[in-house]
């Protein structure tokens, strides 16, 4: 069989239910599409509960212990960066691009890293730069996309900053983001943004999207296509802010915190101090905690959010046409998946922090193309660590280095392949929420475990019988043995792991 174009398109904090066709009240056309002409991974799961080590585990196929990520504010090493999947298709003769939000080396550093993600190095990398980048031969950036951060003025800024301040227009812009346009929700970090969607990162992803596509059609290509949406602040612009009513969302049944029937560190790590700089504790508390929101302000939160994933929607629905307009649509295998979820209100928690539950541990996986099934659902439990293996296998390429993950082809195409269960873990500083964990998730069909090395403790949740995780049995004397199956699962992580912890350069 010819070797697939491949196209990877990504969300931010976009929980594996908030989807058409997955069940909520999200108006998501185009990506149900994308179900209804693929296959659905329905009990896929994250390597780690936030952005930058869940996505260098996209990129190299390896746990986050392993590539030594084990949270944000590390930087992937490059060299282990190269050996990635967009390294070994580039050395396979693919043209390998990335647009969007990358998070593989941290900005908000403490000093200059070097990295083209830094804060202090952008201005040096000079106006013609666009890669070589973690094995990407070329790259467009949306450094951070989060606009709690506003676009980085000249002299420095990358790909979207340069075009959001090129014309003269970008502190305009900048005024037009901060404004409400009201009412006000009640909630934090929640509001309608002024600023023109044709202005927004999410439509200018779509844009430079299209662009390398109509640029590569006649050649192989692999294309990361990585949104920042839906992350917080929940900031959607209009009309998408409004398109979905407030009164209409469906709200968690179990929103209140419950803390006296969970282990000891779901208290400790919100209610904790974060341990640090005034700047890390300021990030902490003001940006990466938000409290238990009353009815009323977490609808117009979950109204917003759904907003933010009906946009990517609508880029996505650009992306896919132009795919077809351009004769692609046929020898392109596209996957649609997120970094990890959000838990939006699930237990009186939002955001993300080190409780595994399935909002912010499950996302969607989505695929389509040549021989991969459509209408089908695979319930194994996978992970998005097993897109590097996918990717190096339908080009017919050599992995440039290790990999933990595993090929989802024959799941893709219908082979008896099954899998029995799916690892994450997280060693979460003190510098996030006060206390030092060792996190880690085993997820079968129907179960799940974490465990807290330090301590021993531990949750497990019948997801089968108890899909809203509300008992746990991890210390149930009549559940030991499952326990102990559980726990089996997790020793089976190969002894791999980087030997010294990989330092901090910065916050996030």
């Amino acid at each position: 069989m010819k070797r697939p174009n491949i196209l990877l398109i990504t969300t931010d904090q976009h929980r594996g239910d908030c989807l058409g066709f997955a069940g909520r009240r999200v108006k998501t056309p185009h990506i149900d599409e994308l179900a209804r002409t693929g296959t659905h991974f329905s009990s896929c799961i994250t390597p780690n509960l936030v952005c930058q080590p869940s996505r260098a585990s996209i990129l190299t196929g390896l746990l986050p212990l392993t590539h030594g990520v084990r949270d944000n504010g590390i930087d992937l090493d490059e060299r282990t960066g190269e050996a990635g999947f967009a390294g070994s298709l580039s050395a396979a003769g693919y043209a390998t691009g990335f647009i969007g939000k990358a998070h593989f080396s941290t900005h908000h550093t403490f000093a200059r890293t070097g990295r083209p993600e830094c804060q202090h190095t952008e201005a040096g990398l000079g106006p013609d730069w666009s890669g070589p980048y973690m094995g990407f031969g070329h790259v467009e950036l949306v450094v951070e996309g989060h606009n709690y951060w506003l676009p980085t003025p000249p002299p420095g800024g990358l790909h979207h900053s340069r075009w959001h301040y090129g014309d003269g227009l970008g502190e305009m812009r900048n005024r037009l983001y901060q404004t409400d346009l009201g009412p006000p929700s009640g909630a934090p970090q929640t509001f309608h943004s002024a600023l023109p969607v044709a202005w927004h990162n999410s439509t200018w992803i779509g844009d430079r999207t299209i662009d390398y596509l109509r640029a590569h059609r006649d050649e192989p290509f692999c294309l990361w296509a990585s949104f920042p949406d839906p992350h917080h602040p929940f900031d959607c612009p209009e009309p998408w802010s409004r398109l979905h009513h407030p009164d209409d969302v469906d709200l968690p049944r179990h929103r209140t915190t419950d803390y006296d029937r969970r282990p000891w560190w779901h208290r400790a790590s919100m209610e904790s101090r974060p341990v640090g700089s005034a700047e890390v504790q300021a990030l902490r508390q003001n940006f990466s905690r938000i409290p238990t929101q009353p009815d009323a302000q977490l609808r117009n939160i979950i109204a917003n959010y759904y907003g933010m994933i009906s946009l990517v929607d609508h880029q996505v629905g650009r992306i896919l046409k132009a795919l077809h307009e351009y004769g692609l649509d046929e020898d392109t295998l596209v996957v649609f998946t997120s970094d990890h979820g959000e838990w939006l209100g699930d237990h009186g928690l939002m955001l993300k922090g080190p409780m595994a539950y399935e909002g912010l541990l499950r996302v969607a996986m989505v695929a389509r193309g040549p021989g991969v099934r459509a209408g089908a659902q695979v319930r194994d439990p996978v992970s998005t660590l097993d897109l590097a293996a996918t990717m190096v296998d339908y080009a017919n390429a050599a992995a440039l280095g290790p990999q933990h993950g595993r090929s989802l082809r024959p799941l893709l195409e219908g082979a008896d392949a099954g899998r029995d269960y799916a690892l994450s873990e997280w060693d979460v500083a003190a510098s996030r929420c006060g206390v030092e964990l060792k996190l880690r998730t085993v997820r079968t069909r129907d179960w799940k475990l974490t465990h807290e090395l330090g301590s021993g403790a531990g949750e497990m949740y019948n997801l089968a019988d108890d899909p809203e995780e509300m008992d746990n049995l991890f210390d149930d004397p009549g559940y030991a043995l499952r326990r102990r199956e559980l726990l089996d699962m997790l020793s089976e992580r190969p002894a791999d792991q980087m030997p010294r912890r990989l330092p901090a350069s910065g916050v996030a």
